[in-house]
């Protein structure tokens, strides 16, 4: 188990912050089971987040060290009862695919067209747009502004029901309050 430096735990806590969980280990606590799906999924993905169903964090906090030594893995963060753990991934050897050879032409086989005089070697002239098709609206539509309408009540008033008053419009208030002498 390695330690790790500051700034690079701090890239591997962001990096896991947007992680779900992949392993949870439950009441039966570390068992050979979860070890090995511990193992696989640090092979697949390097970080990884492990969610620990106990309330205890002496007993979390065990459980880590008791992973990051049985997998040569490093802690990287132990928050509630979330548990990231890194380890670096094997070396891939540098995957070499033996290019076909290419088969000389056929003798009756065409040749491709060399370019003219006021052409480019290696660029090609943009296709001409078809003429059926119509590019996006350059500039947005307008919004057509709302009509008002009336607001109707959910149900029609009960038969017999009393009405509300009608409201009264709002300057005769107003001339109430100056007073006319």
């Amino acid at each position: 188990m390695e330690t790790l430096a500051p700034a690079r735990r701090r890239a591997l806590r962001a990096k896991a912050h947007h992680l779900h969980p992949v392993v949870s280990i439950g009441q039966h606590g570390l068992t050979p089971a979860v070890l090995h799906e511990l193992d696989v999924n640090l092979l697949a993905h390097e970080l990884i987040k492990v969610r620990v169903f106990s309330d205890l964090r002496d007993e979390r906090d065990a459980m880590l060290q008791r992973i990051c030594a049985a997998l040569d893995a490093t802690p990287v963060q132990h928050i509630g009862k979330l548990l990231v753990l890194w380890r670096q991934g094997p070396e891939k050897p540098a995957a070499t695919v033996p290019r076909p050879k290419e088969a000389p032409p056929a003798a009756g086989a065409q040749r491709a067209r060399e370019p003219g005089p006021g052409e480019a070697r290696g660029k090609r002239r943009p296709a001409a747009r078809p003429a059926h098709k119509t590019m996006a609206k350059s500039t947005p539509q307008a919004r057509r502004p709302r009509t008002p309408t009336a607001r109707t009540t959910a149900r029609p008033p009960a038969a017999g029901a009393a009405r509300p008053p009608a409201a009264k419009p709002p300057g005769d208030r107003a001339r109430r309050r100056r007073g006319s002498s």
